[in-house]
């Protein structure tokens, strides 16, 4: 005899609100405890990059004033060698 689907009706909204509960908790470790950006254009996307350098995260930020030991020689340009 067959179970009525009625019956697994809560189950399946309970694994829909556990499923969306962790992937928020996912993307919002993944962001160092901040929401998702969306919308991101070039401009957040270099200041994004720029942040991950000076902190370690991607969406970190810092307040000092001059930039850690070693940031002055951290380009994240790639410079082709010189052709002679």
């Amino acid at each position: 005899m067959g179970v009525p689907f009625e019956t697994l009706l809560p189950y399946a909204i309970m694994m829909f609100g556990i499923t969306g509960g962790a992937l928020t908790k996912v993307k919002n470790m993944q962001n160092g405890g901040k929401r998702p950006r969306h919308s991101i254009d070039a401009w957040d996307r270099q200041m994004m990059e720029r942040d991950r350098r000076l902190t370690g995260w991607l969406r970190g930020q810092t307040d000092n004033v001059k930039a850690p030991a070693g940031f002055e020689l951290n380009n994240p340009w790639k410079v082709e060698p010189l052709i002679q």
